[in-house]
């Protein structure tokens, strides 16, 4: 299967659908619930810019190294965030899973883990991945223990990586996690999943 051709992924707290310009107007009121891009740590675009973002994502998919997806609350159907396979090297079978916002409402909920297990059950099990990278600012601890919590092992730190939007310049955290992990880190976010939440 192409790493560009959009799944469409359903479970019980989220729906990924591929990203549309008609999405603009239901992302940019998403946003808005947190301020996100007040973030200094994140690149998430303001309301204002949200088609323009959404167009970046499109051209990126396609040039062939995106996959962009808007997330859908269920069973509101609000769209709430956006996600991405990006980076992808269909050669060695290796993608990263990033540029993701949740509206603040839906952050350390059930929405996240399923997103994340509906992704990488596509990453390894459809389209045969090798390893699935996530990387992150090393100040957006929030992010971080998101990653950590999934099963993401830490490969390093990527020192002054890249110059933010404000002019600082951005530690980078790379995690991944590899194709004979799976078999572990699937049963633990199922039952991530299924344990009640406080």
């Amino acid at each position: 299967m192409s790493f560009t051709v959009p799944p469409e992924l359903q479970g019980r707290h989220v729906r990924l659908e591929p990203l549309r310009r008609e999405h603009a107007a239901g992302l940019a009121e998403a946003v808005k619930d947190g301020e996100l891009w007040k973030l200094w740590y994140t690149s998430i675009p303001p309301p204002e810019d949200m088609a323009t973002e959404i167009e970046r994502r499109l051209k990126l998919q396609d040039d062939g190294s995106m996959l962009p997806l808007a997330v859908r609350h269920e069973p509101s159907g609000e769209l709430v965030g956006m996600t991405t396979f990006m980076n992808i090297d269909a050669k060695n079978r290796h993608v990263e899973i990033g540029s993701t916002w949740y509206a603040r409402r839906c952050q350390r909920t059930p929405l996240n883990t399923e997103c994340k297990l509906m992704l990488l059950t596509h990453a390894f099990e459809t389209l045969d991945c090798i390893a699935v990278e996530f990387r992150t600012h090393f100040f957006n601890r929030q992010s971080r223990e998101g990653i950590e919590r999934l099963g993401a092992k830490l490969d390093g730190v990527l020192r002054h990586h890249q110059r933010m939007p404000s002019g600082t310049l951005r530690d980078t955290c790379v995690y991944s996690i590899i194709a004979p992990e799976w078999p572990t880190v699937k049963p633990h976010l199922e039952w991530q999943l299924a344990k009640p939440r406080d």
